[in-house]
C-alpha cells in the first residue's frame, strides 16, 4: 500500500497544474474583459454648439446624433456660463461626456454660452481647436419664443408673468435693457468669440433653413465637422400632425423633437413687431458682415 502515497501526491500536482491553468484562463478573460470596457471612454468636446438660446439647438444635436461617427451629450451642461458647474474643474466637465469609440467625435450643447462673456476664453483654454456651431434665425422672432418659454415655465409654476409688451416697451419704444432682446444682439457676442477663435472655426447654421429643409444644413454641418457624409435625405420626414421634419435613424427608429417645440408664441401687436424689427435693422447688418452672408429676417 505503500504505493499509495507518491499516487496521491501526483494527482495533488496534477490538479494544482490544472487550477493554474483556469486561474490563468480567468485572468486572461478578465483582462481581456477589462480592454472591451476600455474601448469606449469619454473624452472632451471636439465640437460645441454655443447657442442661440431658442434658434433650434436641440433640432442640430438631434440631427447631428443621426451621424455613426457622432455621440452626444444629452443634457446642458452650462459648464463653462455657470460658476458652481466651472469650479468642479475639467474632470467633472468630461464626466458629465458621452462614452465615444476611438475616431468619434464627441458634441456638447449650451445655448447659455454664447451670450456669455466669460465663456469663449474659458472654452479656448479647454480646446483652442475646438469647433464651434452657431445656429441663429431671425432675432425679433427668437426674442418673441424666448419670452414664451419663459411664460410658460412661470404659468406652469403658478408665478406672475407680465406681457411682452411690458417688458419690450417703454414708453413706446424698445427698451434695450430687456435681457431677451439683449440676446437677439448677435453681432456683439460673436464679437467677442472672434476675438479669441478664428472665423473658420465658427459654423454659422440657419436656424430656419434647418427646420424648412434640414438635409442641406446638416451636409455643410458635417463639412465643417469634417465627418464622412453619413446622414441621408432619408434620415428625415416631415410630420403633418407636428408640422415640421422628424428624424429616422438608419435602424428604423423614429424621433420628433418635444411638444415644447413649435409653441404657439405669445401675443405681441404687429406695431411693437415692427418697432422690434426696425431696433434690429442695423445689429442685423453688422452679424452679417462678420459673418460673410445675409438671411431673410425682419
Amino acid at each position: 500500500m505503500l504505493w499509495t502515497v507518491p499516487l496521491a501526491l501526483l494527482v495533488l500536482l496534477l490538479l494544482q497544474t490544472q487550477l493554474c491553468v483556469c486561474l490563468r484562463g480567468l485572468r486572461a478573460a478578465g483582462s481581456s474583459s477589462s480592454r472591451s470596457r476600455n474601448a469606449t471612454q469619454q473624452g472632451l468636446p471636439g465640437a460645441i454648439i454655443i447657442g442661440v438660446r431658442k434658434g433650434g439647438t436641440r433640432a442640430l444635436l438631434e440631427m447631428l446624433n443621426l451621424h455613426p461617427d457622432v455621440e452626444v451629450a444629452k443634457a446642458e451642461v452650462h459648464y463653462f456660463n455657470v460658476e458652481e458647474h466651472f469650479r468642479r474643474g475639467l474632470a467633472w466637465y468630461r464626466a458629465q461626456m458621452p462614452f465615444t469609440l476611438p475616431g468619434q467625435l464627441t458634441v456638447e450643447k449650451t445655448p447659455g454660452y454664447f451670450a456669455c462673456p466669460q465663456v469663449p476664453v474659458r472654452v479656448w483654454e479647454m480646446n483652442p481647436a475646438v469647433r464651434l456651431l452657431l445656429i441663429v434665425r431671425d432675432p425679433a422672432e427668437r426674442l418673441v419664443s424666448d419670452y414664451t418659454q419663459v411664460l410658460h415655465n412661470r404659468v406652469t409654476r403658478n408665478k406672475p408673468y407680465q406681457p411682452l409688451e411690458e417688458l419690450l416697451l417703454r414708453q413706446g419704444h424698445i427698451d434695450p435693457a430687456y435681457k431677451a432682446l439683449q440676446r437677439s444682439l448677435y453681432h456683439q457676442h460673436l464679437a467677442r468669440w472672434l476675438d479669441v477663435f478664428p472665423r473658420e472655426q465658427v459654423h454659422v447654421v440657419d436656424g430656419e433653413a434647418l427646420i424648412r429643409h434640414p438635409f442641406p444644413e446638416l451636409r455643410r454641418a458635417e463639412r465643417f465637422l469634417d465627418l464622412p457624409p453619413r446622414i441621408a435625405p432619408s434620415n428625415f420626414y416631415f410630420n403633418t400632425t407636428k408640422g415640421f421634419y422628424c428624424l429616422l435613424s438608419a435602424g428604423g427608429h423614429d424621433k420628433c423633437l418635444d411638444e415644447s417645440k413649435g409653441r404657439p408664441h405669445a401675443p405681441l401687436s404687429s406695431q411693437a413687431f415692427r418697432k422690434l424689427c426696425g431696433y434690429f435693422r442695423e445689429p442685423n447688418r453688422l452679424f452679417f458682415e462678420m459673418v460673410g452672408r445675409s438671411f431673410s429676417w425682419c
